[in-house]
C-alpha cells in the first residue's frame, strides 16, 4: 500500500522504528533516495546535547571518561563491527562476538547486522551507483552522514549478511538497536554520582561520557567514508577512488589506510607497514594472545610485492 497517500500512518511508523528498527518496512517505498527527517529526530538531538556543556561544564575525570569511551567504542566499532562483522578477517567465539556487538552498538551506529550489511555493499559498488556513501557519486555532506536520513538506507539487508542473521541475539540486537546506547547513557549518570567527590556530577558525565563522547566518535568513523575517498595518498591502483590518510588513521585507529583495505579488505590488518599507525590491529593481537580471537588473517606476499612496484 501507498503510504504516501496515508501520511499518518507514515508518521507512526518512523516513530515506531525508533524503538523497533523493523517496524513497517515492507509499506515503505525503500528505494527512493529521500530523507525521513521524522525518524533521525533522536540523532539530531543527541549532536544538540552536546551544547549542554556550556551548563554542565568539564572536569578531568569526566574528560577522561569520555576519552576512554571514544577509544573502546572505537576499537569495537573498526575491530569488530568492520573487521569481523563485515569482513571476517579473523574468528572468534559465539560470546565474545556477542559482548563486542553489544560494545559497537553503544557508539549509536546502529546493529552489527545493518553495519555490515551497508558495508559490503559500499566495498561490492565501491563509487559506484550502488554505493550507498560515496562522496563522488552523491557529495562530501551526503558520503559523510545524510547517507543514514535516507529512508533506502534504513533496513537491513538480511540477504547480504546471511552468515550474521543466523544468530538470534544479532538479530534482536539490530532491531532494537536503541537499549544498549540508552543503557550507556543512563549507567554514565550513575557514574558520575558516585564520582561526585572527584569534581564531576551525574549530568556532567552523561553529556561528556556518552553525548559528546559519541558525536566525536560518530563523525571521525564518517571520515573514512567521506574525506579517505578524497584526500591522501594512493598505494594500489584500485577501481575506486580510497586513499590512504595518516590523519584520519589516528583518529579511526587505522581505518585511514583505506587504499590498502580496499586494494585488500580480506586482511585483519590494515597499516600494511610497521609504521602506519594501526592501534586496532595492536589490539586485536593482543585479544588473539588471550585467546580471545585467532585466525587472523595477514597481508599475502603477492600484495606485498605489488605494493613494491608502486610508489608509497
Amino acid at each position: 500500500m501507498n503510504t504516501s497517500s496515508h501520511p499518518v500512518r507514515s508518521k507512526i511508523n518512523s516513530l515506531l522504528r525508533w524503538v523497533d528498527s523493523e517496524a513497517n518496512y515492507r509499506e515503505e517505498f525503500l528505494s527512493q533516495r529521500r530523507s525521513e527527517w521524522l525518524r533521525v529526530i533522536p540523532f539530531g538531538l543527541v549532536h544538540l546535547a552536546c551544547l549542554a556543556v556550556f551548563w554542565v561544564g568539564w572536569s578531568p575525570i569526566a574528560v577522561g571518561v569520555a576519552l576512554a569511551a571514544y577509544a573502546v567504542r572505537m576499537f569495537a566499532i573498526t575491530g569488530f563491527y568492520h573487521r569481523y562483522f563485515s569482513h571476517r578477517t579473523f574468528s572468534t567465539s559465539r560470546a565474545a562476538q556477542f559482548v563486542f556487538a553489544l560494545i559497537g552498538n553503544s557508539a549509536l551506529q546502529r546493529g552489527p547486522l545493518w553495519w555490515a550489511a551497508h558495508h559490503r555493499h559500499h566495498h561490492r559498488y565501491s563509487d559506484q551507483p550502488g554505493d550507498p556513501h560515496s562522496p563522488h557519486q552523491h557529495g562530501f555532506v551526503w558520503s559523510h552522514v545524510l547517507w543514514i536520513t535516507s529512508r533506502e538506507n534504513f533496513p537491513t539487508d538480511l540477504k547480504a549478511v546471511r552468515d550474521l542473521a543466523r544468530f538470534p541475539e544479532l538479530r534482536f540486537l539490530n532491531r532494537f538497536d536503541f537499549i544498549v546506547p540508552v543503557a550507556l547513557g543512563v549507567g554514565m549518570y550513575f557514574i558520575g554520582e558516585s564520582l561526585s567527590a572527584y569534581g564531576t556530577s551525574g549530568w556532567q558525565m552523561v553529556i561528556w561520557g556518552f553525548f559528546i563522547s559519541t558525536i566525536a566518535l560518530f563523525h571521525a568513523t564518517c571520515t573514512i567514508n567521506s574525506l579517505a575517498h578524497q584526500f591522501g595518498s594512493r598505494r594500489f591502483d584500485t577501481d575506486e577512488g580510497s586513499r590512504n590518510n595518516f590523519w584520519l588513521a589516528l583518529i579511526t585507529f587505522g581505518e585511514g589506510w583505506h587504499n590498502n583495505h580496499h586494494y585488500y579488505p580480506g586482511a585483519s590488518r590494515q597499516g600494511f607497514y610497521w609504521w602506519e599507525i594501526d592501534p586496532t590491529y595492536w589490539g586485536l593481537k593482543v585479544l588473539s594472545w588471550l585467546g580471545i580471537i585467532w585466525d587472523l588473517h595477514p597481508v599475502p606476499e603477492r600484495v606485498y610485492a605489488r605494493a613494491s612496484e608502486q610508489p608509497a
